[in-house]
C-alpha cells in the first residue's frame, strides 16, 4: 500500500510515453499481496518490500534474477492535525515522544517490525505494549491518527503524506531510521514476462525520479 499512489503515477507516465502500454495495478496490504503471489494467483508482476520479494524468489513464486529495486522509502512520524508536534529531532526525543503518547499507531509491514524492534532495544517494549494500536493489513496508520485512535503514528512517509486530518511531524533521525527498499519482480505464472521486465525497467529510470520524490521516496 505504501507504493499505491506512486505506482499509479508511474503507470500514467508510462502510458504517456509508450503507446498501448496498458498496465492494471491492484493495491493491497503487503501480507496479502505476498500470500496471493505465493499461491500462484494470475499476477504478472509484483511490487513489495525487497525482503518480501526475495522470499517469493526463494519460494519460486517470483522469477529469480527479475528483482528491480525501485524506491527507498523512509519512515516518519505523524500526529492528528491541530495537535502539538512532539520533538523528534534525536533518538532520545523520539523515545520520550513514544513514552508520552497515550496510543501509538504502527503497521503490519516493515516499518512496524522496525518500530517494535526499536522499542525492545530501548527497553520499553513492555511499558508501551498496551498503548500500541496496529493498523489492519492494507489500512494506513494515518487513518488511525486522523480518527483519534492513535495520537502518534509511525509509518513510511509516503503513507502519511497528503492525508486529511494528519500532520507529518518529520522523518525519524538517521540513527533510528528504518528505510524500506521497494522492489518489483516478475511473477512465475506471468504469461508476458518480457512486458513486465520493460515496465519495471521504465519505473527504475532516472527520468521518473521526480515522481518518486513527490511521494516522499527516493530512487533506489
Amino acid at each position: 500500500m505504501a507504493t499505491r499512489h506512486l505506482l499509479a503515477d508511474l503507470v500514467a507516465a508510462l502510458s504517456a510515453t509508450v503507446s498501448n502500454a496498458e498496465v492494471s495495478v491492484e493495491s493491497m496490504g503487503g501480507v496479502d499481496a505476498a500470500r496471493r503471489v505465493a499461491a500462484g494467483e494470475p499476477f504478472d508482476g509484483v511490487v513489495l518490500a525487497s525482503g518480501a520479494i526475495d522470499k517469493l524468489i526463494a519460494q519460486g513464486a517470483v522469477v529469480a534474477g527479475s528483482r528491480v529495486d525501485l524506491v527507498r522509502s523512509p519512515m516518519a512520524a505523524a500526529v492528528r492535525s491541530g495537535t502539538t508536534h512532539p520533538s523528534i529531532g534525536s533518538e532520545d526525543a523520539v523515545r520520550q515522544a513514544v513514552l508520552s503518547a497515550r496510543h501509538v499507531g504502527y503497521s503490519t509491514g516493515p516499518s512496524g517490525d522496525h518500530l517494535l524492534a526499536l522499542f525492545e532495544r530501548w527497553g520499553i517494549g513492555a511499558v508501551v505494549k498496551d498503548r500500541l494500536v496496529q493498523a489492519r493489513p492494507g489500512v494506513p496508520v494515518a487513518s488511525l491518527v486522523a480518527g483519534g485512535d492513535a495520537d502518534l503514528g509511525f509509518q513510511q512517509l509516503s503513507e502519511l503524506l497528503h492525508v486529511d486530518g494528519v500532520d507529518v511531524v518529520g522523518l525519524l533521525p538517521e540513527s533510528i531510521q528504518g528505510t524500506t527498499t521497494f522492489s518489483g519482480g516478475i511473477a512465475r505464472v506471468s504469461s508476458q514476462p518480457d512486458r513486465v521486465r520493460d515496465v519495471l525497467r521504465f519505473m527504475a529510470l532516472p527520468a521518473v525520479a521526480s515522481i518518486k520524490r513527490k511521494h516522499g521516496m527516493e530512487a533506489a
